[in-house]
């Protein structure tokens, strides 16, 4: 394994333990993650990825997929098994008069993103500019435009392919359309996707960001106003509230600083007349401590979770879907995972929890049409947390579960990609029941020997018993 001669035909980068880059190389989003692969293949091409994967099932080792590597788990790291390394294929093809785009499967969002709006064209992304596109997109794709123009999956048009017998395919409604439904939701289980065609959207070049900011003792009211406005709102908004808590800074109300805060409000995609006329209704939920308005690029909003979500600290999260808000679910929201009564705790230790409204065009698909379940989802909870000293991993941890748990009594599934260690049950939860049963079948068919399951696998084998 010296050298790269002795991985078939690959002419990639091969990084090995002790070369300079490899800690730079298996290093992922979630700084809890410190696996070691016995070889990373940095792959230039479609041909590079067969070689990857020939190398590795004829050693016996375990493949993973690195584009992005933002799995909580850091699943794209397999400890002494072969990183297949897609961030060399990172280019993206814009055809604006078609309005397509051809993304490398080791793009980011921001490369898709910034491409294709120097043509004022979009389609539905992630909130994270430096997510991978490849994980974003298999899983299902949630985004700021999702609303008005479906998921990430719902707008490609064609995958590339390499399988687990090492051949290229491609999908599509007319081409291997099993394979292609499989994907549009179904992880990476079937394959590694080299290549993705978008079809793209106009999108006007702002953006608008609200949120009126509560102190969290006075926000149950606002906060089921906010619910009321759900099955309503403009598709050009998607709705969003959180359970946070407050950042000691200037610009912070002096007594908000490390407290408890709720915030509501939109971000709003498209005429911004019209998003500033919405703004309205949301004022009406209460009289908030503060309220933020914010116009911006739609480049810049994609990137405006960036920072706040580096690469490096130590992260754990769960997420729910909801079919329905009632009033025991948002008094459960905001209460964070904490009991009823006890001690002020420290707030910068406690999860944070978001809330994110589905419907629009994501219902407009029909059930049947894509891997993806759920889509009668109202809104989509995530918690989390993230911290740098590893002494706190067990009290961090329990204290997300904690907060996952209250809400759990009142979800309906849950988004694949918002799944970390819940297991076969976590899959069980993602997918309907006849849906898992096709995607078994699915399984079976392309890869039987469950090559690719560092990912939140779907077996051959059954998993409904």
């Amino acid at each position: 394994m010296g050298t790269a001669t002795r991985i078939g035909e690959f002419g990639g980068e091969l990084i090995l333990p002790g070369d300079q880059t490899y800690d730079r190389s298996r290093a992922v989003w979630n700084g809890m993650v410190d696996r070691r692969p016995a070889a990373i293949l940095r792959c230039a091409s479609p041909e590079d990825v067969v070689s990857g994967v020939r190398f590795g099932r004829e050693a016996g080792l375990e493949i993973a997929v690195k584009c992005g590597g933002h799995s909580v788990l850091g699943l794209s790291v397999p400890n002494g098994g072969v990183m297949i390394d897609l961030t060399p294929m990172s280019a993206v093809r814009i055809d604006p008069v078609r309005r397509k785009a051809w993304v490398g499967g080791g793009s980011l969002l921001r490369n898709l993103d910034e491409a294709a709006q120097e043509h004022g064209l979009a389609t539905t992304a992630g909130n994270v500019s430096h997510t991978g596109v490849g994980g974003l997109t298999l899983g299902g794709g949630m985004g700021w435009l999702a609303r008005q123009f479906g998921l990430s999956c719902d707008n490609v048009e064609a995958y590339t392919v390499v399988t687990a017998d090492r051949r290229i395919v491609h999908a599509s409604e007319s081409e291997n359309a099993d394979l292609f439904w499989g994907l549009r939701g179904g992880g990476g289980n079937f394959g590694i996707v080299t290549e993705f065609e978008f079809r793209l959207h106009p999108v006007g070049g702002r953006a608008l960001v609200v949120d009126l900011v509560f102190d969290a003792a006075e926000a149950r009211d606002a906060l089921r106003g906010w619910r009321d406005l759900l099955p309503d709102a403009p598709r050009a908004a998607t709705l969003t509230a959180s359970a946070t808590t407050a950042a000691d800074l200037p610009s912070t109300p002096p007594g908000l600083r490390n407290r408890p805060i709720v915030t509501v409000g939109y971000v709003w995609v498209g005429d911004l007349n019209e998003g500033l006329r919405f703004l309205s209704t949301i004022r009406e939920l209460g009289r908030p401590a503060t309220e933020r308005v914010q116009e911006m690029s739609y480049v810049g909003l994609q990137c405006m979770s960036d920072d706040p979500n580096g690469h490096g600290r130590r992260r754990y999260s769960k997420g729910h879907y909801l079919t329905e808000l009632s009033d025991a679910a948002i008094d459960a929201f905001l209460a964070r995972g904490l009991p009823a009564s006890g001690a002020d705790p420290d707030w910068s230790r406690i999860p944070n929890g978001g809330f994110q409204a589905y419907g629009g065009a994501i219902g407009d698909v029909g059930d049947d049409d894509a891997a993806f379940s759920h889509r009668q989802t109202l809104v989509e909870f995530g918690c989390g947390t993230n911290w740098v000293d590893p002494k706190e991993d067990g009290d961090r941890v329990s204290a997300a579960r904690a907060y996952a748990a209250a809400l759990e009594p009142f979800a309906s599934g849950v988004y694949v990609n918002a799944l970390g260690d819940e297991g076969q049950d976590g899959v069980r939860r993602a997918y309907s029941a006849r849906k898992l049963t096709r995607l078994t079948d699915l399984k079976r068919l392309y890869d039987p020997d469950n090559t690719f399951h560092l990912n939140q696998n779907i077996r051959p084998e059954a998993l409904l018993e």
